[in-house]
């Protein structure tokens, strides 16, 4: 049976590195077999349909895929639909009104405790964050782009692989898993 998957992949098209194009990325990804490959914006969101339902695999699958065609490495993150509306669900800081100033560190294995109690005994001006298996959870009051917490000091410090998505791409992703 058919299930379907989001690809997240980390630092495509960011500050003319890692540069794809999503109608390549998705004739390469259909060609390694994953089957009504879409993707969302310009940053490497890919929403396909596997038999696999194995996600380290997938992730293996894409990774090769990307590196055979496109000859970089990309850090990816695959994840079901269900996944993302469970961190949906579960954001801590959902009931504010600044939707926009919210965003999803995703992580690709859980942090080491150790690691997550250091990280959270740091604090920032005009940042709140909150850690849990999945994902660390930010609330940026000055927006994502002047946040001092962001995706390279999370992988830094808690030893991860993550990749980040806003509040609006997140809840789009949702939406496209849900039709496809």
């Amino acid at each position: 049976m058919k299930m379907t998957f989001i690809a997240l992949l980390r630092g495509i098209n960011v500050g003319g590195q890692k540069k794809i194009k999503m109608a390549e990325l998705r004739k390469t990804l259909a060609k390694s077999g994953l089957e009504n490959v879409e993707t969302y914006i310009q940053s490497g969101n890919i929403i396909f349909d596997s038999e696999s339902s194995d996600s380290r695999d997938l992730e293996q699958l894409v990774f090769e895929a990307i590196l055979k065609d496109f000859g970089f490495e990309v850090p990816t993150l695959v994840v079901t639909g269900n996944d993302i509306k469970k961190v949906l669900d579960a954001n801590p800081f959902a009931d504010k009104e600044e939707q926009n100033k919210l965003y999803y560190v995703l992580l690709k294995q859980p942090p080491q405790k150790e690691l997550t109690q250091q990280l959270e005994e740091v604090s920032f001006e005009n940042e709140a964050f909150h850690i849990t298996e999945k994902c660390v959870y930010l609330m940026c009051k000055k927006g994502y782009g002047n946040s001092k917490l962001n995706n390279n000091l999370i992988e830094r410090k808690l030893k991860v692989e993550a990749t980040t998505r806003n509040q609006k791409t997140m809840e789009k992703l949702w939406e496209m898993t849900k039709n496809h």
